[in-house]
């Protein structure tokens, strides 16, 4: 009984891809007779204007002609700019700490991939075990606040830190 319900279903199936296939091949040549929308008229003015043309010229290079009513706009830059890398890509890369070891490197990885993972004494809310370092992470901000305060208050001149 099984195998005559899948051989329905099937067959049911199959009707109707058959039943869709024939109404999408009689509503395929009613939508090609359907007429195009008319054309927007500011279009048609604006096609029939000129066209303008922006060209970057370099040395004594000529600026080219426009065919057919075009309008070319040449801006003239000095030839030692022909073959260079455009202005806005020049800027040097700045380096993150050009002069961190490999070793600062290496530890300030492996402390981001301990805090990402939730290790134990990470202070991280991620993993079992991550809140057992916030009282280390704690500590060390406040041996750095303080190493700071001191620094600012030495390159202050009346002992006092700078606002």
């Amino acid at each position: 009984m099984t195998a005559f319900a899948a051989a329905r279903s099937i067959l049911i199936a199959l009707a109707g891809f058959a039943i869709g296939l024939l109404l999408a091949a009689m509503a395929l040549p009613l939508a090609a007779r359907a007429a195009p929308p008319p054309a927007n008229p500011v279009a048609t003015a604006n096609a029939s204007e000129s066209k303008t043309i922006s060209i970057v010229v370099y040395g004594n290079d000529p600026c080219p002609s426009g065919k057919d009513g075009e309008i070319v706009v040449c801006a003239r830059e000095p030839e030692s700019e022909r073959y260079r890398i455009p202005k806005r890509f020049r800027g040097k890369k700045v380096q993150a700490a050009p002069g961190n070891s490999w070793n600062n490197k290496v530890r300030n990885t492996e402390e981001a991939s301990r805090m990402a993972a939730g290790l134990p004494d990470t202070c991280s809310a991620v993993g079992t075990g991550g809140q057992s370092g916030c009282f280390q992470h704690f500590q060390t901000q406040a041996r750095l606040q303080r190493q700071q305060d001191k620094q600012e208050q030495a390159a202050s001149p009346n002992g006092v830190p700078q606002l």
